[in-house]
């Protein structure tokens, strides 16, 4: 059974984040307006999220070693709209809070939420599960419910039918929910009850339509014969060569007090790209590996005592556009003399390799057995001392919502609920995109004993990007 109609092993590890099982974890992208955005705008853009590759949910197999698998749901959480103005410094926090109570099985895996700035303009955030999507992922929906290149739902969402159907897995509202104000109502006079109706009715269209579609055959029971047969064969020619080491820790402990307040804190900086891009040629590396040694140069300033950081990049490996996790991760080791020059030809190397499981074990063995096993043996996979995701140059759809102009485009990692005792490894993250004439880059600190206030981290990016020869703007 193809990986689009089965949850892969980095669905799953995600998937574990939601039941307190490895960091939570949300990815965000936002979007900043000069004027006000029309609020019937964002619900046309809400509802083609809904019927949108986003619209699906995990189901749990009915026989042991069989993958979950994907199915078309139209259930979503209302379009949010904050009442009265948030500021520039409430920002960030704001954006923070949309990714609460996310849940890719058992609730809507994604939020679409606006806001009123004080400066006059608008903020729009649209904040999904990391099991859903990865960030380019994030960034096809998105241009799929803006008008840009269209994606066809995977036959992965299809709906097994079944006498014991499940209840309607409508959207949650027929409205656009105030957070801390009465609900706005959309452009209907139709009862909740007909909302859910026609929900119900678009996920058994969709669903019969890729049912017909799909040739590969659904069953629970072919796809644990498959997964067992992977694990086992796999597992005898792992033993072949010995009994693996066990892997060593991943993941060093991290103390902190349980009341401490804020184990993470962002900040957004942007940066005219032929200015980005000047600083990168000016010390023999490109628009990546200055950004990489950004990410790096910041952790040490911040007080980081190791004369190397490790530095874990993900890879983009999907072959055509389409909405899932479809990455790999590779690492590089940076030293305090290294430069973006040096930085450049390391990752060179790295992307020409991934990380594998240890001891050539198969990793279709996270997916046969119990969750807590397969998160004992995954746990801390693919961390490093700083996480650098280059999401490329996004689409042109992104650069406007219907007449609106953005004025700034993000996208990067949020972490719902973490606390001290599920903090990763990862100290810092960097996300950077290319938009238009601007790079944008996100930075999330996940230490809070280093970086306590988002004052900090803020003057940490601009005294870095500074001596890096960047002129930036921050939100």
């Amino acid at each position: 059974m193809g990986p689009a109609q089965r949850a892969s092993v980095v669905d799953e590890i995600f998937l574990r984040t939601h039941r307190g099982l490895g960091t939570p974890i949300a990815l965000q992208g936002l979007w900043r307006t000069a004027d006000p955005v029309d609020l019937e705008l964002l619900r046309q853009v809400h509802a083609a999220l809904r019927v949108g590759p986003l619209g699906r949910r995990v189901i749990r197999p009915r026989v042991p070693g069989a993958r979950r698998s994907w199915r078309a749901n139209t259930r979503a959480y209302p379009l949010e709209f904050t009442d009265g103005t948030i500021t520039n410094a409430e920002l960030l926090e704001w954006a923070a809070e949309q990714g609460a109570n996310l849940d890719p099985e058992y609730g809507p895996g994604w939020r679409l939420s606006t806001a009123a700035l004080a400066d006059g303009g608008s903020i729009v955030s649209l904040t999904c599960s990391h099991a859903l999507a990865d960030g380019r992922a994030l960034v096809l929906a998105v241009d799929d419910a803006l008008g840009g290149t269209s994606l066809r739902r995977p036959s992965a969402l299809v709906k097994r039918s079944s006498s014991k159907s499940t209840a309607p897995e409508a959207d949650c509202s027929g409205a656009a929910r105030t957070v801390g104000g009465p609900p706005v109502r959309s452009n209907t006079s139709e009862p909740m009850t007909s909302t859910a109706r026609e929900a119900d009715r678009s996920d058994a269209r969709v669903n019969a339509a890729l049912a017909q579609e799909s040739r590969e055959p659904s069953s629970d029971w072919s796809d644990a014969w498959r997964q067992w047969s992977i694990v086992v064969r796999g597992t005898v020619r792992a033993l072949r060569q010995g009994i693996p080491e066990r892997p060593a820790r991943a993941v060093p402990d991290r103390e902190y007090a349980v009341s401490a307040q804020g184990m993470t804190h962002s900040v957004v900086l942007q940066c005219p790209a032929g200015d980005w891009e000047s600083a990168a040629a000016a010390q023999g590396g490109t628009a990546n590996s200055l950004f990489i040694a950004l990410i790096a140069k910041m952790l040490w300033a911040s007080g980081f005592p190791g004369e190397m950081i490790d530095a874990s990049l993900p890879v983009d490996t999907r072959d055509e556009p389409r909405v899932d996790n479809d990455l790999s991760m590779t690492e590089i080791a940076i030293e305090r003399a290294d430069t973006p020059a040096t930085i450049r030809e390391k990752a060179r190397i790295a992307y020409e390799r991934r990380m594998s499981s240890p001891g050539g074990m198969p990793e279709e063995l996270l997916q046969v057995i119990p969750d807590r096993w397969a998160y004992a043996l995954s746990k801390g996979a693919g961390e490093r001392d700083i996480l650098c995701s280059n999401l490329g140059t996004l689409p042109d759809s992104l650069r406007t919502l219907g007449p609106h102009r953005c004025t700034g485009v993000a996208a990067r990692a949020i972490h719902p609920g973490l606390t001290a005792n599920r903090l990763p490894r990862t100290r810092l993250s960097g996300y950077l995109c290319h938009i238009a004439d601007t790079y944008t880059l996100a930075v999330v600190s996940l230490d809070p004993e280093r970086v306590g206030t988002p004052e900090i981290l803020r003057a940490l990016a601009h005294e870095t990007a500074t001596a890096l020869g960047l002129t930036i703007t921050l939100w």
